[in-house]
């Protein structure tokens, strides 16, 4: 047990916050939810009685005043940058949700601010967390399955129009992006997470069908610093609902599918005729480690107990927001794009649309 008890706070009392609540309350020997904020007082109350927490701060700042060790910020995209910054320049270590902000510059602000104190930025990426990811990055970098030769990544999701009516969703100055930003990134996030730097992204961007400024549907061909070859594509658009990740390496196939979670059933190892000991050899580690947003916390207080900067880090995050950066631009210019190739003085550092969407002259119906 650690011998550290955090005080956390919400920020944010809309859907996802539920998530955090209740992984927080599945580490209460090791941290208490002791406010939230949000500027629907009335919503910030109803959350704060279901959740049994004593104080409904009026603001961010009212909370970093009173003291607090963690801050869990759950409000829309377009906020991340200037809440998360109050909690750096306070000194106070900040888990924000995806996507943690609308650019690459606005990251680097961010970056800049958690190298210049004494605290810590984080992302929500928790498909990383969990007993199947875990086994698989350890096999992966161990050789056990081979080298990896191709992987798809398909997040293939619906979302109607009446969704859309929520107004900061569908536009870049709010949320940054459609589902390459909003919905795809935790599934191509896990996908970077286990194949390492990718090197250069060839993609489409398309508005098809929803009511929105930005895209509905993207896909984009991923060449990685080992040769590996993938695709990943997003969607909104699509009834049948599946989140879909493969992984061909030289000795099994590895495979997930699920939509909004997985757990470790989820996995399937089909290996390659006189290389069964490798699924027999999947199937002998232990299946422990908790996903999902509680695995996550549990990773972020795990690193606070040991002074450690807490996953997803900075540089991870970096890492999968120039995959969305290098997406759209490859998307919108017709060009391949390289790792490094988006720097500060590109327009798809300073926006994920760049210049603008080639449909964005088109009124929306």
């Amino acid at each position: 047990m650690s011998e550290h008890s955090y005080r956390a706070a919400i920020v944010g009392t809309g859907a996802i916050a539920g998530a955090h609540a209740t992984a927080l309350q599945e580490h209460a020997d090791r941290a208490r939810l002791t406010a939230v904020v949000d500027v629907d007082a009335g919503r910030a109350r109803a959350f704060a009685e279901r959740w049994a927490v004593p104080t409904v701060a009026p603001d961010l700042a009212a909370v970093l005043a009173d003291g607090v060790d963690l801050v869990h910020l759950c409000t829309p995209p377009s906020t991340h940058l200037p809440l998360a910054l109050e909690c750096l320049r306070a000194g106070v270590t900040v888990l924000v949700e995806k996507p943690p902000t609308l650019s690459l510059a606005e990251l680097d602000t961010l970056v800049d601010a958690a190298a210049a104190g004494n605290a810590h930025l984080a992302t929500v990426f928790q498909h990383r967390f969990g007993a199947g990811a875990a086994r698989l990055r350890a096999m992966t970098a161990a050789g056990d399955f081979g080298r990896p030769l191709l992987a798809t990544c398909d997040t293939l999701w619906y979302r109607d129009d009446s969704y859309y009516a929520v107004p900061w969703r569908g536009n870049w100055d709010t949320e940054g992006g459609g589902p390459t930003m909003g919905h795809g990134i935790h599934q191509f996030d896990l996908l970077l997470s286990v194949l390492g730097p990718w090197e250069q992204v060839t993609a489409v961007a398309a508005r098809r069908s929803r009511p929105v400024r930005t895209e509905d549907v993207s896909m984009a061909l991923v060449t990685f610093a080992d040769g590996t070859v993938a695709s990943v594509v997003n969607s909104v658009v699509s009834p049948r609902q599946t989140s879909d990740l493969r992984f061909d390496f030289e000795y099994a196939t590895v495979e997930l599918s699920h939509l909004y979670g997985y757990t470790d059933d989820d996995w399937t190892v089909t290996p390659v005729p006189g290389h069964e000991a490798v699924a027999e050899r999947w199937a002998r580690q232990p299946s422990t480690v908790v996903g999902g947003h509680t695995g996550q916390v549990a990773a972020v207080l795990d690193a606070l107990d040991a002074g450690l900067p807490p996953p997803v880090t900075t540089a991870d995050t970096r890492q999968t927001m120039e995959f969305v950066a290098a997406v759209y631009a490859s998307a919108f210019t017709g060009a391949p794009v390289h790792s490094g190739q988006i720097d500060a003085s590109s327009p798809f550092a300073r926006r994920m649309n760049g210049a603008g969407a080639p449909w964005e002259a088109v009124p929306t119906r």
